[in-house]
């Protein structure tokens, strides 16, 4: 079993016939605490070749439980289960893959040379599983030669977390859209990605290359996953924005500053970082793009203010203000045209969702929150 306190130690371990064969390190694992759980570590015929976690006296124990049938066993059977063995509170779905893995080398050298079985070749386990220990432990990786024909390869791969939810109002972009290899991914990721640049929503994107929005998403999202593109809001010169904390790495870092400058500036002139600096200083609660825009004129600073947008969420220097109407009055108040909204007007539909949705225009929106007295709107 491997073991995973709060700092680091990796203690593997192997059990055959509900009793513990070998250990490392020895005695980690007290009898009275796998006589505890013995029973689900070589379970029923039901649950073998299946990734098993134990969550039970403060321990969290990993396994793949095995069967080989065959007569040259004293019961025409080899049971047996190489675990990990982590703290309680640990995460252990990276371990998941490895533990299969593992089982899958044992079951192949036993097959071919009854190696779990023959005293001789079976003493190697406790130094096999030692290397695993610190191998895994200090590199996430381990090579370990077992004879001329077998070499265990063990990684620890991190576990990603889910991707979010592509909803239709999202806009996908690239996160380096040149080292991007297009033939690597499915025909219908490959048809939708001239339209991915940044400032198309995924309805938009659905609709232009006439791909079922489902499978959009789908794409989308695998993307996300994979790290190639991340989502942002959709781009309007009445968006208001406003600042993050993070704003302070970009005025200390030379390098971001460099990579800021090069993908705002307009083609064949670097703006000044002063006047960008300025320009993500003056977004704030109240101040639309299209105010930033008429006061400063970043055209005359060589700077494109989408991609100044842009740059700054994917970066986080910047969040966008999200508007959410929320409806105070009943619905036996408000003009009848307006009752289809009235269901996303709850606070939880931003102005972006119910555009897409109802296909109607930010401005229209806009004016039909204000003409009726009995929706407000929350800003966040």
């Amino acid at each position: 079993m491997i073991r995973r306190p709060p700092r680091s130690t990796l203690f593997p371990y192997t059990t055959l016939f509900r009793s513990v064969t070998f250990q490392v390190p020895e005695n980690y694992v007290l009898k009275d605490v796998f006589d505890a759980v013995s029973v689900y570590i070589i379970p029923k015929t039901e649950l073998h070749n299946k990734v098993i976690t134990v969550n039970a006296l403060d321990y969290k124990i990993l396994g793949y439980p095995v069967a080989i049938d065959s007569h040259i066993y004293p019961r025409n059977s080899l049971i047996f289960n190489v675990c990990f063995v982590c703290d309680g509170s640990s995460r252990t779905v990276q371990y998941e893959t490895v533990i299969r893995k593992l089982s899958g080398y044992l079951v192949g050298l036993e097959v071919e040379c009854q190696f779990l079985s023959k005293e001789e070749t079976k003493c190697q386990l406790p130094q096999i599983m030692e290397r695993i220990l610190i191998e895994l432990n200090n590199n996430g990786i381990c090579t370990i030669p077992i004879n001329e024909s077998n070499t265990i390869y063990l990684r620890v791969v991190p576990a990603s977390q889910d991707p979010p939810l592509v909803e239709d109002h999202h806009v996908p972009v690239f996160f380096n859209r040149t080292a991007f290899v297009a033939s690597q991914w499915d025909l219908t990721t490959q048809q939708i990605l001239p339209f991915i640049d940044g400032f198309n929503h995924i309805a938009k994107i659905a609709a232009e290359t006439d791909v079922e929005i489902s499978l959009v998403k789908a794409c989308i999202q695998n993307m996300v996953y994979y790290g190639v593109v991340t989502l942002i809001p959709i781009f309007q010169y009445s968006n208001v924005y406003t600042v993050t904390p993070n704003i302070q790495q970009l005025a200390e870092d030379k390098s971001l500053q460099e990579e800021c400058l090069k993908y705002i500036g307009r083609p064949g002139n670097l703006p000044n970082f002063r006047d960008v600096f300025t320009l993500y200083c003056g977004l704030a609660p109240g101040t639309t793009v299209r105010d930033l825009c008429i006061r400063f004129n970043p055209h005359t600073m060589h700077v494109d203010e989408r991609k100044l947008i842009q740059f700054g969420i994917i970066k986080g220097y910047i969040r966008r203000l999200h508007k959410y109407p929320i409806r105070l009055m009943s619905d036996a108040l408000t003009n009848k045209k307006y009752k289809t909204l009235s269901k996303y007007f709850n606070g939880l539909h931003s102005y972006d969702e119910i555009c897409c949705k109802t296909g109607l225009r930010h401005h229209e929106l806009e004016e039909r929150v204000e003409s009726d007295p009995g929706v407000v709107v929350c800003w966040k």
